[in-house]
């Protein structure tokens, strides 16, 4: 069987576009990497969509992941994977013209973001909605499928399939080279500081459950907890009067033990700043934060569905369950500091782009796409 030339697109917004803060363009980053170890394919190359230049200003090695415009790619891909950019209609008949395959790669909470852009007046699509309907297969990961898979196959028209998840430390391990101790835990004598860094951007990762978890740690070992910091949360402890009054009410904040920040990168924050990570997740169950905290050494107190075997695990939104991990890990975490981080990592292998069952999954759903007739 020929092998495969495979495109993914993505979406670039300026010339010297930073990969880090842009899960949307890791993520065909990694899948990129994961599709080049797949047997039954020969190429892959990014492909973007909108009309920035692609200069060598972009901050990543275009000989590992070429980059090119979709005019340079229409010819040369027989399956393009719509992943960071969107094509319209002209470009997917003349993809379908040619015989080539169109994936819609899901990444993002399609349903939340709908749902909040028409009731609380964002506005994300207005007049120039495109819902493409003559996709070949949806392939989504699976931390999106409970809440969104309905909405992607009643709108795209076609049956959507859980994919394995890929990440990798590639950009985490550039970001973390120049870094003391490469950025990785140390143990710390004396009280510890407890961090929150969920978006606050929509519902799925919002910063109130893991406050009231440290409210509740704090309560019950106020001399083992030095400082809660809650990032990207400043504009909404400055402005935000509802937010103030519940953050009145807690031990933790009346105490002058809580501030709150704005926008850090992660692994510098992680290095410098933080002892432990309390996170808390509404139908987010796995993503590159809970990995790269664990990948690191880091403790995660979470309650995250589909890693329940990382970090420090609690139930659902049991507060209380999730400041006795807290606990925990205030007594026990500087006793294991490299087994952990070792076991952390070797249990995340398993979304690596190299696991051979992820290659193989990937395999096999590119042998499934190519086998069905054209839509």
């Amino acid at each position: 069987m020929k092998k495969l030339r495979i495109g993914i697109t993505i979406g670039l917004f300026h010339e010297a576009e930073t990969l880090w803060n842009n899960g949307i363009k890791q993520n065909a980053v990694f899948l990129a990497e994961a599709l080049k170890n797949c047997p039954n394919v020969e190429s892959v190359v990014l492909v973007n969509t909108t009309h920035v230049a692609i200069t060598k200003q972009l901050p990543w090695d275009l000989e590992r992941w070429p980059t090119v415009t979709f005019d340079d790619a229409k010819d040369n891909v027989d399956v393009l994977i719509e992943l960071g950019g969107q094509i319209d209609g002209n470009a997917t008949d003349y993809l379908k013209r040619r015989g080539a395959r169109l994936v819609s790669y899901c990444c993002g909470f399609e349903y939340v973001h709908a749902m909040e852009s028409i009731l609380f007046n964002k506005p994300s699509f207005g007049d120039n909605l495109f819902v493409n309907q003559r996709y070949d297969d949806i392939w989504m990961i699976p931390q999106v499928a409970n809440i969104s898979a309905p909405y992607f196959e009643v709108m795209r028209r076609q049956t959507a399939q859980v994919v394995p998840f890929i990440w990798s430390p590639i950009f985490l391990n550039a970001r973390t080279a120049s870094l003391p101790h490469s950025g990785e835990y140390q143990p710390k004598a004396g009280p510890r500081r407890l961090s929150v860094m969920e978006p606050n951007i929509n519902v799925v990762k919002f910063c109130l459950y893991p406050a009231m978890i440290a409210e509740m740690a704090y309560r019950e070992r106020p001399n083992d907890i030095e400082l809660l910091q809650v990032t990207n949360a400043q504009h909404l402890a400055t402005q935000c009067r509802e937010f103030i009054a519940l953050m009145n009410q807690l031990d933790i904040v009346r105490n002058h033990k809580a501030v709150f920040l704005g926008r850090f990168d992660t692994p510098t924050f992680l290095a410098e700043k933080t002892d432990i990570i309390v996170s808390h997740q509404w139908e987010n169950p796995l993503n590159y934060f809970y990995l790269e905290v664990c990948w690191q050494g880091y403790p995660l107190v979470h309650n995250a569905t589909l890693c329940t075997d990382l970090g420090y695990y609690y139930r659902d939104n049991n507060v209380c369950e999730g400041a006795q991990r807290v606990v925990e890990v205030i007594d026990q975490h500087d006793s294991q500091v490299a087994q952990y981080r070792d076991k952390q990592r070797a249990l995340i292998a398993r979304y690596l782009p190299n696991n051979a069952e992820l290659v193989k999954g990937y395999t096999g759903l590119l042998d499934a796409l190519v086998a069905k007739p054209l839509r």
